[in-house]
């Protein structure tokens, strides 16, 4: 595997578990706001991006590369409102993206097929990603200050349910 990929693919890595403590913080705050639903939505989330991380994991060692774990930066702990954490989680989606969209680039520059073919589910999954999250911000900007209507799209959330990626 060129060395260039196989380092790109170990900091993708780190970008995936980065985003698994992101959205763990997010889960913690959340419930301590008893919004358990916002909680449960968050810890699912949290769960897919230990799943995203473990899918390059694998790859690298099926390519004989060399997986290289890295220090994992501390996530903000606080918002303002459920509101602004979700608009975090909708900009943070969008910069996984931007990441996962340089790999394809490094992918396509140096003619890596395999790379190229494991990293089309990263983008079609990054499309839902965005998607999910951005309808999240827009039905809270919907519920403004509405303690009820929070309460009901708390519920809503709490039914989500992991989705088998393998």
């Amino acid at each position: 595997m060129n060395e260039e990929i196989e380092a790109a693919l170990n900091e993708q890595i780190n970008e995936e578990l980065g985003s698994y403590y992101i959205y763990l913080s997010m889960e913690a705050y959340f419930a301590s706001e008893s919004l358990d639903g916002f909680a449960t939505w968050m810890e699912y989330q949290a769960r897919e991006e230990v799943e995203h991380a473990m899918r390059i994991f694998r790859f690298l060692n099926d390519r004989g590369a060399r997986v290289k774990l890295q220090a994992i930066e501390e996530p903000k702990a606080e918002w303002e409102s459920p509101l602004a954490a979700f608009e975090d989680a909708y900009e943070h989606e969008q910069y996984i993206t931007q990441k996962i969209n340089e790999l394809v680039d490094l992918a396509e520059e140096k003619d890596d097929k395999a790379t190229l073919n494991m990293l089309d589910w990263f983008v079609e999954e990054q499309v839902e990603e965005e998607a999910t999250t951005e309808a999240i911000v827009d039905k809270l900007e919907m519920v403004g200050d509405s303690g009820s209507g929070l309460l009901a799209l708390d519920k809503s959330l709490a039914s989500r349910q992991t989705t088998d990626e393998e």
